[in-house]
């Protein structure tokens, strides 16, 4: 076999590969022992047909077709790893010439990963914001443990932001009634804008027993995307009251005894939370800043390979949801453009910030160790509620292990250049990133974990109205 390599650009080359017909045997032996297999003629066990019968029975054509199938991929393999490319992606394969007894060439073109010249690491200069505790935020965070113990008492009068009431909903669109949007004795937040464009504003200023019909867009069940004409009842009007902020309340919604201490409490959480934050800021900075810096040739077959695992994942989620992408851009208020832009420049930040950190990952010259995957697969595992082992037996079906594996490494990569940065905060003050980058309860620090810890232990800012107390007066 003899292989040439063209560069075509930075991203993609062009291989053109000869190979002998002598070189072809195997691949015509393994040819005639397939179509053996599947021809049956008089006189011969089944696989055990002679070639030249073959020929007559099948034609030399067919079987040089088979073999041609069986050549091109173990060809195209070894001309790869002879050139020593690191391929992205399939290759478009033509053959140019291939006959009985001559040799075959063909030529195979394919997205390669860019070679990157990678800037100095040392030093990267990175802002984030500060981790000072406003007052504001603490009073935030007492009105949401305020609005968990509100009591809701029955109100005389109109409808107002912020009320709860018991509804009725009925829908109909092009004359029909819609079935699946018709309801009784819902309750409701006024003003929380969660069920039906347009709700709220005709809810404000009914009575109970008053109605109201408005026209909204249906962005879910049979008729999505329709509009209807939507009529809703006030069966119930109910205020929201909320409790004093005194020692007493200190008492019912927490473990301190005195409003000044649960606003101790409170303070010293928030300003663990900010400090956390702080490192995840870092971490999103330092990779922009680094890609700044960097040249990086965007292979085009890795980036629709981004665009298109990303548009499957949005639809089937959008699908389970019992919605239609045109129904969620329109709720949105973006167009079919807008979205298509912002998916593939997303999906290029992506891909380049893979690149870029696969190879920091070849320099540092990091690895998987099997103690690592295991961390991963246990921790993903239970984020989707599934055991580990049924979880890992999934990764190796879907081929995703390598995936997983890649995933780890870069996050190695990206924790060597956040721990070489001078991180500093809004007000100049220099900013530990080692001491922000450990770990919480045997975590490692994201987003989400950083936030569970916090719910962990406040556990106060989170609140569903399921909680009130109903109480009439």
């Amino acid at each position: 076999m003899k292989a040439v390599k063209e560069a075509l650009s930075p991203t993609r080359v062009k291989l053109t590969i000869e190979v002998s017909f002598e070189d072809l045997k195997p691949s015509l032996d393994s040819a005639y022992k397939k179509v053996a297999g599947q021809v049956r003629v008089q006189g011969f066990r089944p696989g055990k047909v002679p070639p030249r019968i073959l020929d007559q029975r099948v034609g030399r054509p067919a079987i040089l077709s088979e073999a041609l199938d069986d050549a091109l991929p173990r060809f195209y393999a070894a001309a790869v790893s002879e050139q020593e490319i690191e391929v992205i992606g399939r290759p478009a394969v033509d053959v140019t010439s291939f006959g009985d007894g001559e040799p075959l060439i063909f030529t195979a073109e394919v997205d390669v990963r860019p070679a990157i010249e990678l800037p100095d690491l040392d030093g990267l200069p990175i802002t984030v914001e500060d981790a000072a505790v406003t007052d504001a935020e603490i009073d935030e965070q007492l009105g949401a443990m305020q609005d968990r113990f509100a009591v809701l008492e029955s109100a005389d009068r109109p409808v107002e932001n912020g009320d709860f009431v018991s509804i009725d909903l009925e829908a109909s669109a092009d004359g029909e009634p819609i079935k699946d949007a018709a309801t009784t004795g819902l309750s409701y937040e006024v003003g929380s804008a969660s069920l039906i464009a347009g709700l709220d504003e005709a809810l404000v200023g009914l009575s109970d027993g008053g109605s109201a019909t408005f026209t909204s867009r249906m962005l879910a069940g049979a008729s999505v995307d329709k509009d209807a004409e939507v009529t809703v009842t006030v069966r119930g009007v109910k205020r929201k009251v909320l409790p004093s902020l005194d020692d007493d309340f200190a008492t019912t919604a927490s473990e301190f005894d005195t409003l000044a201490e649960l606003k101790d409490d409170l303070s010293t959480r928030l300003g663990r939370i900010k400090r956390l934050q702080q490192g995840m800021e870092a971490r999103d900075k330092v990779l922009e800043v680094l890609l700044e810096r960097v040249e990086v040739p965007l292979p085009e077959a890795a980036v629709q390979a981004e665009v298109d695992g990303r548009l499957h994942s949005m639809g089937h989620q959008l699908q389970n949801a019992g919605l239609t992408l045109e129904g969620y851009l329109e709720s949105e208020g973006r167009t079919q453009e807008e979205f298509d832009t912002e998916v593939r420049s997303s999906s290029q930040k992506s891909v380049q910030a893979s690149l870029v950190l696969d190879a920091i990952a070849r320099k540092e010259e990091f690895g998987v160790t099997d103690a690592e995957l295991t961390d991963q697969i246990v921790r993903r595992a239970q984020r989707v509620g599934l055991a580990p082992q049924a979880y890992a037996d999934e990764l190796v079906r879907a081929g995703q292990i390598p995936v997983l594996a890649g995933e780890i490494v870069r996050s190695k990569a990206l924790a060597v250049v956040l721990e070489s940065a001078v991180v500093t905060d809004a007000s100049g003050n220099a900013v530990d990133i080692k001491a922000l980058s450990g770990e919480v309860d045997g975590r490692p620090v994201t987003k989400a974990s950083a936030l569970d810890d916090f719910d962990e232990h406040a556990g106060h800012e989170h609140h569903d109205h399921g909680d009130h107390q109903d109480h009439d007066h």
